[in-house]
């Protein structure tokens, strides 16, 4: 828990940061506005960012478990694709329907996609770990695929590219609430760490030691598939931040999750706050979204990862 006590401090760090860094001035407005633009926008705003991080990373990690590999996560094994399909059928299907019912449509989608993404790996021969992530993203690819084909023909394309962005700057009170089901769902997680963590020493063992793999397995889908949803609902999806997370933190502490999962948690929060000042500062008073500079950072962290693994492997 030390590593996640010293994190503590640099998080209120970045989010005081986050709450003062924006184009509106606070010190000046005299009449209340600097108030009601913390109250209505940066505080929100903020929230949010530290939410969707701490859910996106933890999610990233009990993927890892689940399929065994380390380059696993959301945006690897087409499940933040099949969540954008979700709520593109669920505009086509019932446009009237709430921000929440959107998201229960893309959580069922991320999950079918998910759930289909294992069965893959299960049925393909796997000589080597970094196919694991490949099909992952074969699949996203056909997925993302059907989902910009129907979306073009129904002229929703800008929809589609919000749902993917990662963009925090719509967000305002009342329209990143949804987020909370993810921390509920991170301290469900956190509460089943020690299943997760013998579900990632294999099927075999997990079974041997008592453990129910076939329930603790689909009680990860769901966490994973409901967080990735409300994300993807509420701000757009945040590549290669649930794999870079998990594996630095891997690689300091170690593997087992009910040790790891708050350092995970609070680490992820920091780096989205990190990105968010970052994108906010770079063009200012324009802004670049979280999702592109987590995809730029998070990628170079990926091939590292990848290149490490093969030198090893060599």
């Amino acid at each position: 828990m030390k590593p996640a006590l010293i994190a503590i401090p640099v998080i209120l760090l970045l989010a005081a940061v986050s709450v003062f860094t924006g184009v509106g001035s606070l010190a000046a407005a005299d009449d209340g506005r600097g108030w009601f633009l913390v109250v209505e926008s940066r505080l929100p705003r903020t929230l949010a960012l530290m939410l969707a991080g701490a859910g996106l990373a933890v999610s990233g990690m009990i993927m890892q478990m689940l399929a065994r590999n380390r380059f696993v996560e959301p945006s690897t094994a087409g499940t933040a694709e099949s969540a954008a399909l979700g709520m593109l059928l669920a505009v086509l299907i019932a446009p009237n329907l709430p921000v929440a019912g959107k998201m229960v449509c893309a959580a069922l989608t991320a999950l079918a996609g998910t759930a289909l993404f294992l069965q893959i790996l299960r049925r393909i021969p796997l000589r080597s770990a970094l196919m694991v992530p490949l099909i992952g993203l074969m699949l996203g690819g056909v997925v993302n695929a059907i989902t910009t084909f129907i979306a073009y023909r129904y002229d929703l394309m800008q929809s589609m590219g919000a749902w993917m962005s990662g963009d925090f700057s719509v967000v305002l009170r009342g329209r990143y609430e949804l987020l909370w089901i993810g921390l509920a769902l991170t301290l469900v997680a956190y509460a089943t760490a020690a299943r997760f963590t013998v579900i990632g020493m294999g099927e075999a063992i997990a079974r041997n030691v008592g453990l129910n793999y076939d329930r603790v397995v689909a009680l990860g889908l769901a966490i994973v598939s409901m967080v990735t949803a409300t994300i993807v609902a509420t701000v757009g999806m945040i590549p290669f931040l649930g794999l870079v997370v998990p594996n630095i933190v891997s690689l300091i502490m170690g593997d087992n999750l009910r040790r790891t999962l708050p350092v995970v948690a609070v680490s992820g929060a920091g780096l989205v706050l990190a990105c968010d000042i970052v994108g906010r500062l770079l063009i200012a008073p324009y802004e670049i979204p979280v999702g592109t500079v987590m995809g730029v950072i998070g990628s170079l962290i990926f091939l590292q990862l990848l290149l490490s693994r093969r030198s090893h492997a060599g």
